[in-house]
C-alpha cells in the first residue's frame, strides 16, 4: 500500500488518506481481504496524528470500503457491495424526486451527467 500526503493539497490529510485507499481498493491495487496497517502504524509512517488516520478509517468504513474485525484488524471489504447498495438507494431516491418535480427522463439524466462530470473532474 502506497500513500502520500501532500501538505500543499487543499484536501485535508484524512480526506487524502480516504481517497487514496478508496481508489486503490477500487482499482484492485488493494485486493479484497488485504489487511491495512493499524491506525497508529499508518499515522507513524505518514507523520500524522492517530486521530487523523482514525477519521479516515471511520469514513472508509461508512463508505463500505473497509471493515474492522476487532483483533483481526482492518481489511479491504468485499468489492463494492455496500457502496453499490448505497448508490442504488440514492439513485432510486433521485428518480422518485425528479419524477415528483415533473422533470423528463432526459432532463433528469442530463442533470446526473452534469453532476457526475463535476464530481469526477473536481478531484
Amino acid at each position: 500500500m502506497t500513500l502520500k500526503i501532500h501538505i500543499d493539497d487543499s484536501a485535508a490529510p484524512y480526506e487524502q488518506i480516504r481517497a487514496q485507499i478508496s481508489e486503490q481498493a477500487r482499482s484492485g491495487a488493494l485486493p479484497v481481504g488485504h489487511r491495512l496497517p493499524t491506525v497508529r502504524g499508518l499515522a507513524e509512517s505518514l507523520g500524522l496524528a492517530a486521530n487523523t488516520v482514525a477519521k479516515a478509517y471511520r469514513a472508509l468504513e461508512t463508505d463500505g470500503v473497509i471493515e474492522t474485525r476487532g483483533r483481526n484488524g482492518t481489511l479491504i471489504a468485499a468489492a463494492g457491495s455496500a457502496a453499490e447498495r448505497e448508490a442504488a438507494s440514492a439513485a432510486q431516491a433521485y428518480a422518485e424526486r425528479v419524477r415528483r418535480l415533473g422533470l423528463t427522463e432526459s432532463d433528469a439524466l442530463a442533470a446526473v451527467g452534469d453532476a457526475l462530470r463535476a464530481a469526477y473532474t473536481a478531484g
